[in-house]
């Protein structure tokens, strides 16, 4: 071969192969300064001043005392300053203008308590804000202020956002205004701790969310607002890659009802529900674990006035596909009470569907303490439950663990549980405990409904003989 021929192949091959993989980056990595140019001016600065209560003078007088210790001598009559009568903290968080007539959404972690509001916006004005409304459950606040023709942002559709799609975020985080980050979206459906009632599910994503980010909007390539950053897993206080928003779909809700009266109305179950495991998929003879298992009735609750019973399994609620259990409050949540919808269900192994009549939530209803029942087969000893344990518990028949051995210690029941149902049958005695013990199979995964403090929960009990 002709050699300057052949090295004239060389550089053509060579060309082509690096512009494809110009070609493959150009069209993988997304350009975002259109994005950023068109929404940043409707991205707002959050600061908030709260009064703040004198220190404790027990704790003055012994930081004094310390500080003599150290000094000894040097410092005989060592005095703090005087502690001023009224201090003020200072908070700093993001929001975004959703309408050009001054409102706007941020979290409502980030207004709680504060005393004064100050919005700054990306061209330097600030304005005092007011609090249309906020809601804990949500961590939604809608503000307002006085100004006319503002830029605002476009809201869009979080149901429709994916996995792997990239999103970008704006805020303020450190307090430092005008910042932005992109990542991709990395889960959907996110449940995490709460102590105020979960009602959201949040999209998790590895942006860069920062201290200052929460109440920023987070985009989609089309420019939409489908998310709100409220949160971050941290050890030390700056991000780590896990970062979660209020999908926007919630946002809506919300904030069209805090605009409207100022209060959130939500719809309400009058269920307690857990996770489906493994273990429990086999013992109500589901083909994998999925779904929200009911474990409680609340006493005239919606649920139970449409027949739904515990042991029931919720696999769709209002043709929305329910994964595991933290996904049915979400999306009773979104409705208004007085809503029919359809309920899809496993009961004993065969699909039902139920229509039922939403309620509406007017605060955290506690579980009530549990009782219930034991079987020598199952390494169970109970007594009965009395009266008024029946009646908290909202059933007729149930007993409490007094000892635990062989298939129920393997199970985790413990004494002082309450067993509600033994393979979704009630017990009410000793002597029924151990006739249903005697008929169940072996060597196959059984529910158990216990309650155990102010939770009712499924354990699954396997008899080996």
């Amino acid at each position: 071969m002709n050699p300057r021929f052949h090295a004239g192949l060389k550089v053509a091959v060579i060309a082509l192969v690096l512009s494809f993989c110009d070609s493959s980056l150009g069209q993988a990595l997304p350009d975002f300064t259109t994005l950023v140019e068109a929404n940043s001016p409707a991205i707002v600065n959050v600061s908030t001043t709260q009064k703040a209560a004198p220190r404790d003078k027990d704790e003055r007088a012994a930081l004094e005392e310390l500080l003599r210790y150290l000094y000894r001598d040097r410092v005989p009559d060592f005095k703090l300053p005087p502690e001023p009568e009224e201090r003020e903290d200072t908070a700093t968080g993001s929001g975004f203008i959703i309408d050009p007539n001054g409102y706007i959404v941020t979290n409502h972690h980030v207004i709680d308590g504060a005393d004064n509001i100050t919005i700054t916006l990306n061209d330097q004005r600030e304005f005092k804000a007011t609090v249309v409304g906020s809601d804990v459950p949500s961590d939604l606040a809608l503000l307002k202020i006085e100004a006319k023709n503002l830029p605002a942002v476009t809201l869009g559709d979080s149901s429709k956002l994916k996995v792997g799609e990239w999103v970008l975020a704006m805020g303020s985080p450190f307090g430092l205004q005008y910042s932005v980050t992109a990542g991709i979206v990395s889960y959907m459906g996110r449940s995490l701790p709460s102590e105020d009632g979960q009602y959201v599910s949040f999209i998790q994503t590895d942006v860069a969310i920062n201290p200052g980010n929460s109440g920023g909007p987070l985009f989609n390539l089309r420019g939409e607002v489908v998310g709100i950053n409220s949160q971050i897993f941290t050890s030390n206080g700056g991000s780590i890659g896990l970062s979660f928003a209020i999908p926007v779909d919630v946002a809506k809700n919300v904030v069209g009802q805090l605009r409207e009266s100022g209060v959130v109305r939500r719809g309400w179950l009058g269920v307690g529900y857990e996770d489906v495991s493994q273990s429990l998929s086999e013992a109500f003879g589901l083909d994998a674990p999925r779904g929200a298992l009911i474990n409680r009735l609340l006493d005239g609750g919606p649920a139970q006035a449409a027949g739904l019973k515990l042991g029931d399994i919720i696999t769709a609620f209002d043709s929305h596909q329910i994964r595991k259990g933290a996904d049915l409050p979400y999306y009773v949540g979104l409705l208004a009470p007085n809503s029919t919808v359809r309920v899809d269900i496993i009961r004993n192994g065969e699909p039902q569907q139920i229509e039922l009549t939403i309620g509406q939530r007017d605060a955290d209803i506690a579980a009530a303490p549990a009782v219930l029942a034991p079987v020598n087969r199952l390494g169970l000893s109970v007594m009965p439950a009395d009266k008024e344990q029946l009646a908290s518990l909202g059933v007729g028949a149930a007993v409490i663990v007094q000892e635990v051995k062989g298939a129920a210690a393997a199970a985790r029941l413990r004494p002082g549980d309450v067993i509600l149902t033994l393979n979704n049958e009630a017990v009410g005695s000793q002597e029924e405990l151990d006739a249903l013990a005697r008929k169940l199979p072996a060597d196959r995964a059984l529910p158990v409904l216990v309650a155990r403090g102010d939770a009712q929960t499924f354990f699954t009990i396997r008899i080996s003989e």
